[in-house]
Protein backbone atom coordinates (compact mmCIF):
# COMPACT_ATOMS: atom_id res chain seq x y z
CA UNK A 1 0.00 0.00 0.00
CA UNK A 2 2.47 2.64 1.15
CA UNK A 3 4.43 2.00 -2.44
CA UNK A 4 1.11 2.45 -4.45
CA UNK A 5 0.79 5.45 -1.88
CA UNK A 6 4.26 6.57 -3.05
CA UNK A 7 3.35 6.24 -6.78
CA UNK A 8 0.06 8.11 -6.92
CA UNK A 9 1.85 11.03 -5.15
CA UNK A 10 4.71 10.91 -7.44
CA UNK A 11 2.09 11.06 -10.58
CA UNK A 12 0.47 14.04 -8.80
CA UNK A 13 3.53 15.82 -7.76
CA UNK A 14 4.91 15.44 -12.01
CA UNK A 15 1.64 17.07 -12.72
CA UNK A 16 1.46 19.96 -10.72
CA UNK A 17 4.92 20.66 -11.35
CA UNK A 18 4.95 20.12 -15.42
CA UNK A 19 5.71 23.47 -17.42
CA UNK A 20 4.13 22.18 -20.59
CA UNK A 21 0.61 24.45 -20.19
CA UNK A 22 0.52 27.90 -19.63
CA UNK A 23 -0.29 28.53 -16.01
CA UNK A 24 -4.06 29.96 -15.53
CA UNK A 25 -4.57 33.22 -13.67
CA UNK A 26 -5.76 33.79 -10.60
CA UNK A 27 -4.83 36.47 -7.43
CA UNK A 28 -0.91 37.40 -6.39
CA UNK A 29 -1.25 35.30 -3.49
CA UNK A 30 -1.94 32.13 -5.59
CA UNK A 31 0.41 29.48 -5.56
CA UNK A 32 1.13 26.45 -7.71
CA UNK A 33 -0.98 23.86 -6.01
CA UNK A 34 -3.75 25.96 -4.12
CA UNK A 35 -5.89 29.06 -5.23
CA UNK A 36 -6.23 31.82 -2.29
CA UNK A 37 -9.80 33.21 -2.58
CA UNK A 38 -10.21 36.85 -2.12
CA UNK A 39 -13.20 39.57 -1.02
CA UNK A 40 -16.67 38.32 -1.20
CA UNK A 41 -17.98 37.93 -4.65
CA UNK A 42 -21.72 38.22 -6.37
CA UNK A 43 -23.73 34.93 -6.26
CA UNK A 44 -24.13 33.52 -10.03
CA UNK A 45 -27.83 33.84 -10.36
CA UNK A 46 -27.90 30.04 -11.58
CA UNK A 47 -26.62 29.58 -8.22
CA UNK A 48 -29.49 31.04 -6.54
CA UNK A 49 -31.83 29.63 -8.95
CA UNK A 50 -30.93 26.45 -8.07
CA UNK A 51 -31.06 26.84 -4.47
CA UNK A 52 -34.98 28.36 -4.87
CA UNK A 53 -35.29 24.45 -6.80
CA UNK A 54 -33.42 22.70 -4.60
CA UNK A 55 -33.28 24.14 -1.27
CA UNK A 56 -31.88 21.01 0.48
CA UNK A 57 -29.23 20.76 -1.42
CA UNK A 58 -27.84 24.61 -0.46
CA UNK A 59 -28.06 23.77 3.36
CA UNK A 60 -24.27 24.02 4.58
CA UNK A 61 -23.75 21.68 7.52
CA UNK A 62 -22.12 22.75 10.52
CA UNK A 63 -18.96 21.22 10.26
CA UNK A 64 -15.04 21.89 10.32
CA UNK A 65 -13.26 23.01 6.90
CA UNK A 66 -12.19 20.12 5.89
CA UNK A 67 -9.81 19.15 2.19
CA UNK A 68 -9.53 15.58 1.23
CA UNK A 69 -6.86 13.20 1.84
CA UNK A 70 -5.65 12.27 -2.30
CA UNK A 71 -4.32 8.72 -1.78
CA UNK A 72 -4.87 6.06 -4.58
CA UNK A 73 -8.94 5.68 -3.92
CA UNK A 74 -9.44 8.97 -3.87
CA UNK A 75 -7.74 9.86 -6.86
CA UNK A 76 -9.43 6.99 -8.84
CA UNK A 77 -13.07 8.65 -7.79
CA UNK A 78 -11.62 11.90 -9.25
CA UNK A 79 -10.67 10.05 -12.59
CA UNK A 80 -14.69 7.74 -12.49
CA UNK A 81 -17.08 10.49 -11.62
CA UNK A 82 -15.08 12.76 -14.11
CA UNK A 83 -15.53 10.40 -16.91
CA UNK A 84 -18.33 9.21 -16.07
CA UNK A 85 -20.71 12.14 -16.40
CA UNK A 86 -18.85 13.40 -19.46
CA UNK A 87 -19.79 10.14 -21.18
CA UNK A 88 -23.21 9.98 -19.75
CA UNK A 89 -24.52 13.81 -19.95
CA UNK A 90 -24.97 15.15 -24.04
CA UNK A 91 -23.58 18.66 -23.71
CA UNK A 92 -26.80 21.13 -24.94
CA UNK A 93 -26.82 25.11 -24.05
CA UNK A 94 -29.86 26.20 -21.79
CA UNK A 95 -31.17 28.21 -24.46
CA UNK A 96 -31.66 24.85 -26.71
CA UNK A 97 -33.26 22.97 -23.48
CA UNK A 98 -35.16 25.21 -21.81
CA UNK A 99 -35.12 28.44 -23.63
CA UNK A 100 -33.34 30.66 -21.04
CA UNK A 101 -29.65 31.60 -21.18
CA UNK A 102 -29.10 29.94 -17.70
CA UNK A 103 -31.02 27.21 -15.77
CA UNK A 104 -28.39 25.78 -13.50
CA UNK A 105 -30.27 21.93 -12.23
CA UNK A 106 -28.98 18.46 -12.36
CA UNK A 107 -28.97 16.31 -16.04
CA UNK A 108 -32.09 15.04 -15.15
CA UNK A 109 -33.45 15.14 -19.45
CA UNK A 110 -29.51 13.53 -19.69
CA UNK A 111 -28.67 16.80 -21.47
CA UNK A 112 -26.83 19.96 -20.16
CA UNK A 113 -24.42 21.88 -19.97
CA UNK A 114 -21.32 22.98 -17.88
CA UNK A 115 -23.08 23.56 -14.37
CA UNK A 116 -24.86 20.69 -14.88
CA UNK A 117 -21.89 18.46 -15.32
CA UNK A 118 -20.90 19.95 -12.37
CA UNK A 119 -23.92 19.38 -10.35
CA UNK A 120 -23.65 15.89 -11.00
CA UNK A 121 -20.23 15.34 -10.41
CA UNK A 122 -20.33 17.27 -6.67
CA UNK A 123 -23.28 15.08 -5.77
CA UNK A 124 -21.84 11.66 -7.12
CA UNK A 125 -18.30 12.44 -4.90
CA UNK A 126 -20.49 13.80 -1.86
CA UNK A 127 -22.09 10.54 -1.77
CA UNK A 128 -18.59 8.78 -1.95
CA UNK A 129 -18.02 10.69 1.20
CA UNK A 130 -16.53 13.64 -0.11
CA UNK A 131 -16.52 16.83 2.60
CA UNK A 132 -18.88 19.57 1.34
CA UNK A 133 -15.65 21.94 1.63
CA UNK A 134 -13.84 20.36 -1.06
CA UNK A 135 -16.56 20.47 -3.92
CA UNK A 136 -15.86 23.99 -4.53
CA UNK A 137 -18.37 25.37 -7.67
CA UNK A 138 -15.85 27.65 -9.78
CA UNK A 139 -16.53 30.09 -12.73
CA UNK A 140 -13.64 30.50 -15.18
CA UNK A 141 -13.14 31.64 -18.68
CA UNK A 142 -12.18 28.32 -20.84
CA UNK A 143 -9.43 28.29 -23.04
CA UNK A 144 -12.01 29.69 -25.88
CA UNK A 145 -12.56 33.30 -23.76
CA UNK A 146 -16.09 31.66 -23.17
CA UNK A 147 -17.82 31.63 -19.74
CA UNK A 148 -17.53 28.29 -18.18
CA UNK A 149 -18.03 26.66 -14.91
CA UNK A 150 -16.14 23.76 -13.27
CA UNK A 151 -15.41 21.72 -10.52
CA UNK A 152 -12.81 22.76 -8.11
CA UNK A 153 -11.71 19.68 -5.47
CA UNK A 154 -9.48 20.43 -2.78
CA UNK A 155 -6.94 18.21 -1.76
CA UNK A 156 -4.03 17.96 0.29
CA UNK A 157 -1.64 17.54 -2.38
CA UNK A 158 -3.45 20.75 -4.09
CA UNK A 159 -6.52 21.07 -6.06
CA UNK A 160 -7.72 20.06 -9.00
CA UNK A 161 -10.38 20.73 -12.13
CA UNK A 162 -13.41 18.51 -12.86
CA UNK A 163 -14.07 19.98 -16.29
CA UNK A 164 -16.39 18.61 -18.99
CA UNK A 165 -14.66 19.52 -21.79
CA UNK A 166 -11.83 16.95 -20.37
CA UNK A 167 -11.57 13.65 -19.39
CA UNK A 168 -8.01 14.27 -17.70
CA UNK A 169 -8.36 15.64 -13.95
CA UNK A 170 -5.84 18.50 -14.24
CA UNK A 171 -3.91 20.70 -11.26
CA UNK A 172 -5.53 24.13 -11.20
CA UNK A 173 -2.89 25.64 -12.81
CA UNK A 174 -2.35 23.45 -15.68
CA UNK A 175 -5.80 23.71 -16.80
CA UNK A 176 -5.47 26.54 -19.10
CA UNK A 177 -8.49 28.50 -17.28
CA UNK A 178 -9.20 31.55 -15.90
CA UNK A 179 -10.31 31.23 -12.49
CA UNK A 180 -12.88 34.02 -11.25
CA UNK A 181 -14.80 33.25 -8.39
CA UNK A 182 -15.56 30.62 -6.75
CA UNK A 183 -18.04 28.98 -3.57
CA UNK A 184 -16.15 29.55 -0.35
CA UNK A 185 -15.14 26.28 1.55
CA UNK A 186 -16.60 27.47 4.92
CA UNK A 187 -20.20 28.43 2.97
CA UNK A 188 -21.31 27.04 -0.06
CA UNK A 189 -23.71 29.82 -0.70
CA UNK A 190 -21.02 32.35 -0.23
CA UNK A 191 -18.65 32.97 -3.06
CA UNK A 192 -15.48 34.50 -3.30
CA UNK A 193 -13.64 36.55 -5.75
CA UNK A 194 -10.43 34.22 -7.49
CA UNK A 195 -8.28 37.11 -8.83
CA UNK A 196 -9.79 38.37 -12.34
CA UNK A 197 -12.93 39.82 -13.75
CA UNK A 198 -14.25 39.67 -17.33
CA UNK A 199 -17.83 40.89 -18.94
CA UNK A 200 -20.83 39.37 -16.65
CA UNK A 201 -19.55 35.81 -15.70
CA UNK A 202 -22.55 35.98 -12.78
CA UNK A 203 -24.81 35.75 -15.31
CA UNK A 204 -23.25 33.59 -18.18
CA UNK A 205 -20.94 30.59 -17.73
CA UNK A 206 -22.47 28.15 -19.85
CA UNK A 207 -20.04 26.26 -22.64
CA UNK A 208 -21.35 23.89 -24.93
CA UNK A 209 -18.08 22.64 -26.39
CA UNK A 210 -17.87 19.12 -25.50
CA UNK A 211 -14.13 18.27 -26.57
CA UNK A 212 -11.84 16.00 -24.60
Amino acid sequence: MKKRQSVIAAIVLAIATSTLVTPAFASGNTDLAHLHAGQSSRTPIGWSQFCDDNPTDCRTPRSAQTVMRLDDRAWSELLTVNLKFNQAIEPVTDQDQFGVIENWDYAKTGKGDCEDYVLEKRRELIKRGWPLSALLITVVIDKEGGGHAVLTVVTDRGEFVLDNQTDKVLPWSKSGLTFIRRQSPDNQNAWQDLGRFLGRPDVVTAALKGSR
